[in-house]
Parts: structure tokens; sequence; C-alpha cells
């Protein structure tokens, strides 16, 4: 039999066994191999809430095909199909070819008449773009070779840029007229001229410059506003104490929340390619590895404004007020999209170049419709690479406040 004092020491043996006996050394929290699967974990925890959040799925793909069908479709720079009234004060056989030539132009919607005053109240009323007045000399003009024949032409000027597209198409129609007619006479000689090449665009269609320009607001949209979200959302459903307990760093918080969105800005702007190509017919003489080179470096200041933005508020409504004004507004008004750069005063020319997307817009008008130009691309990648920096340092301070 077992004596009592050995019964109960045998536990305290065994105990004592499993205490002393071999086991794996404990992980080091800091350790590579844990960094990593912590930023792992972040990055899927982050994709799966993109993935059951709508407003997530709406915004990277719904809001761009919005955007592409409204740019594509409903915002047009171009005079197509403009109406205008022909005054034929002295009808003549050369003064009818000149207003067929003005019928027969896919920029005009041309009316014939015989009295400017019938075209006057449709010019005050916006209803016609123009008056083309061809006058009683016409056809004495036309005989004497050393006397151009003169035309007089109203716009409309309410719109500048419109009158000035009008002005242009009725010179360029005229030039037409007047050569073909030189031609079908046998005439050689005359006026010299010059001989009008359009590189890249020759039909001048702006739907080839607008689609481009809107996938830098696409992207804008995507990689700032959703990640304006993310961090504010943390904190309004109280997750963000559950991530100040663990030994998650400032550094692979804000990683887990960029890759997800970095992915998905890809995705939304591989889509957009995708529509503008095929369905719009813009054409893409560039490479894909140029486009996803310029995307990536602006996602990076797109992305990295946008976590600023998340880590210094705590409410989403907020954030995507503050988003907006400063990603949204200067991309559209200050990149250079709509209205020309050179054009702006000194100052606001200043302004623009710290926008990011100043330097988005050209580089993707350039890989849409020209093709590679890398000393261009490299140079506009560095500067949003620059940009994308100072973002992200800022953003990294500003969580570092909220997270010590």
């Amino acid at each position: 039999m077992t004596s009592p004092a050995r019964a109960t020491r045998a536990p305290a043996r065994a105990t004592t066994g499993v205490l002393t006996g071999p086991a794996s050394a404990p992980e080091r929290p800091f350790s590579p191999l844990v960094r990593g699967r912590r930023l792992a974990a972040l990055i899927v925890k982050e994709a799966r809430q993109i993935v059951r959040d709508p407003s997530s799925i709406l915004i990277a793909f719904v809001l761009p095909l919005i955007l592409l069908f409204l740019f594509g479709y409903g915002v047009s720079l171009d005079a197509t199909r403009t109406r205008i009234g022909i005054v034929l004060e002295s009808p003549s056989p050369s003064s009818r070819e000149l207003a067929a030539a003005f019928q027969a132009s896919p920029y005009f919607d041309a009316r014939v008449g015989t009295d400017r005053r019938a075209f006057e109240e449709p010019l005050v009323q916006g209803a016609i773009g123009g008056i083309v007045v061809v006058p009683v000399t016409f056809d004495r003009d036309l005989r004497i070779r050393s006397k151009a024949p003169e035309l007089q032409v109203i716009v409309d000027g309410s719109d500048p840029n419109t009158a000035a597209l009008v002005q242009g198409y009725v010179q360029g129609v005229i030039a037409i007229w007047a050569g073909l007619r030189s031609v079908e006479a046998g005439r050689e000689g005359g006026e010299a001229g010059g001989q009008e090449r359009f590189w890249f665009n020759p039909a001048r269609t702006s739907r080839f410059f607008l689609v481009p320009g809107s996938v830098a607001i696409v992207m804008a949209l995507v990689g700032t506003l959703l990640t304006a979200l993310v961090v504010a959302r943390e904190w309004e459903r109280g997750t963000i104490e559950a991530l100040m307990a663990t030994p998650v760093t400032r550094v692979e918080l804000l990683a887990g929340k960029i890759v997800p969105y970095y992915l998905l800005g890809l995705a939304s702007m591989a889509l957009c390619t995708i529509v503008s190509v095929y369905l719009f017919d813009v054409p893409f003489r560039g490479s894909a590895f140029a486009l996803f080179a310029i995307s990536s470096a602006f996602l990076l200041p797109a992305l990295g404004q946008g976590l600023l933005i998340s880590a210094g508020t705590k409410n989403q409504f907020l954030a995507s007020q503050l988003a907006l004004l400063s990603s949204f507004l200067p991309t559209f008004v200050l990149s250079g999209f709509i209205f020309e750069i050179g054009s702006m005063p000194p100052v606001i020319q200043a302004i623009c170049q710290i926008v990011p997307a100043r330097w988005l817009i050209p580089s993707l008008q350039t890989v849409f419709l020209a093709g590679d130009l890398w000393p261009m691309f490299l140079k506009n990648i560095g500067v949003m690479v620059l940009y994308g920096l100072v973002f992200l340092a800022l953003a990294l301070r500003t969580t570092g406040k909220r997270l010590a």
C-alpha cells in the first residue's frame, strides 16, 4: 500500500513535471511573423467590412458608372448640330451653294431665309446660336479675284465658349467651300494658307478628354471619401477601444486600412477604363502598366488625405463633407479637367500645383490619347508620391494622438 505521504506528493510531482517539461518558445509580439499576421488580420477584417457595407460598393462601382455616363453622354463641349440662320440677301447659285454647304455640315442645323429680321428674335431667345449673313455683294466679290467675299457672322455672346466655337466652325465651312470651288474651277495658287492637322484627337471630340478626366474624379471619390469614413466609423461604433487594447501599432492600423481601399480604387479604375474604351470608344494608346503606375501614385495622396480627415474627426457625416470639399471640388475645378489652368490668374495657378489631381489628369489623357510618355509620367508620379507621403505622415501623427 502507498503511504499517505507518497499519495499526497504524487500529484505535486506530476504537476511539477508538467510545468518544467519542454515547451515551445513564445512568439515575440513585435517579431516580423507576428506583425505580418496582425496586418493580414486587419486587412481581412477591413475587406469583410467593405463587402458587408452596401454604401462602399455603391461608391466604388455604381457611382463611377453614373459619372461616366454623365460625362460620356450628358456633358459635351462640342458645338454639334448648332441651330443657325443663313440670310441670303441676294439669292444666287453661288450663295445657295454656300447655304447648302452649311446645311450639309454635321456641326450645324441651318435654316435659310432672305431677311435677317426673321432670325433676330430666335437669336435673342436662344433658339438659334448665330446668324450668317451673305450680303448682296457676294457674287460680285467672287468675280473679283483680288477681293475675298465678306460675310457677317452674328453669334450669341452670352456663352463665350459656344460663340467662339460657332464662329470657328462657320469660318471652317466657308474655307472648305471656297477651297472646293477653287478646285472645281481649276484655279491654282491663290492665297497662301496652312493645312491643319489635329494629333491624337482628329475629330476634336470632347468626350475623348472628358471621360479620362472623369476617371480621376472617380478615384478621388473612392480614395478619399471611403477612407475618410473608416476611422470615424470605428469611433461611432465603439470598436476603436478594442483596437486600442490590442498590440496593433499605428503603422499596422493605417496599413490595414489603406491596402483594401487601394485595391478597391484600382478595381474601380479598371472598371472605368473598360467602360470608357468599349462603350464610349475612347482610344487607349498607352500601356496597362503605365495606367496602373499613374493610378497607384495618385491613390497614395487620395488615401492619405482620407485617413487624415478620418483620424481628425469622429463623425462620419463631418468626415464625408470634409472629404467632398477637399477632394472632389478641387479635382473638378482646379485640376484642368474642365477649366484651363493657363487661363487662370497666377495665384490660382499656384494653388492648382498642390492639387494632386492636377498631376493625374494630364497623365491620364496622355496615356489614353497619345501613349506612354515616361518623362512626363515620372515627373507627375514623383510629385503625387511626394504629396502622398506628406498626407500619410500627417495621418500617422494624428492617429498616434488618438491612440496614445
